[in-house]
């Protein structure tokens, strides 16, 4: 590790990605936006899915200030966080064949929705198998991963098919392979992780997106305030009312 702190070398490292997705993921990014205001255009929905720490970054965009209304976090029991005891139990659920079919058969989703899936290494069961049935069932599926895993590691699933292979759109995070942007002489692993700040960066700046795409074409983009300033609590009523039937985090 060079001069600085270990702080200065993390933020280096962070803005360095950030400044990486910025430039090379441009385009995939204005793809996504303009997939999810068609798809609030069309009459549909928005979900999204992540696994482990993968899920933060869609927790991020569900029911946020600031944030579109109708994002909806589409859950599958035991892999949404580490608040499952043992926390190990969601690393082996994503592993498990069929899990993803049992969540889209009983969720909400269908034909003409959207789904963002965010798994960093794309590899495992779930969010493979979650991809493949989501575009069966007719939705239109944005993939947030690191490629670099698809070439530096095999998957987990039978098909050996990553992630990346059953997206409509696939948005690259340059995450490194193992999620660790620092090293030092004196401490024997890699640390200091990334993924989470470059991830929540890419879908935000998805939405951002989103809602200005909505605006050029004059729909007012569903957007949410934050229920600690004055008046938010009474727009966010206005906005759940008018678009009630697409937002299911209040059901």
């Amino acid at each position: 590790m060079s001069d600085g702190t270990p702080a200065d070398l993390f933020f280096d490292a962070a803005i360095g990605l950030l400044r990486r997705v910025r430039e090379e993921e441009a385009e995939p990014i204005a793809a996504a936006g303009t997939l999810l205001a068609d798809t609030v255009a069309a009459g549909g929905r928005l979900f999204a899915f992540g696994a482990g720490h993968s899920s933060l970054a869609a927790q991020d965009v569900v029911y946020r200030a600031g944030g579109l209304a109708l994002m909806n976090l589409l859950a599958v029991p035991g892999v949404v966080g580490v608040d499952v005891t043992p926390a190990t139990l969601g690393s082996a659920l994503e592993r498990v064949d069929g899990l993803a079919s049992a969540v889209l058969d009983t969720s909400p989703v269908r034909a003409g929705d959207a789904l963002v899936i965010i798994s960093l290494s794309g590899r495992n069961a779930l969010p493979v198998e979650m991809a493949r049935g989501a575009r069966a069932l007719g939705l239109k599926v944005i993939g947030v991963t690191s490629v670099a895993y698809a070439a530096q590691t095999r998957s987990r699933h039978a098909s050996g098919t990553f992630l990346k292979d059953h997206c409509d759109i696939v948005l690259d995070s340059k995450i490194a392979v193992g999620d660790a942007e620092l090293t030092l002489d004196t401490i024997p692993a890699p640390f200091a992780p990334a993924s989470t700040v470059v991830t929540t960066a890419l879908l935000q700046a998805i939405m951002a997106t989103t809602a200005a795409t909505l605006a050029d074409r004059g729909i007012e983009p569903p957007l949410l305030r934050s229920g600690n300033v004055d008046g938010g609590n009474e727009w966010n009523g206005r906005v759940m009312q008018e678009y009630g039937d697409r937002i299911f985090y209040r059901r």
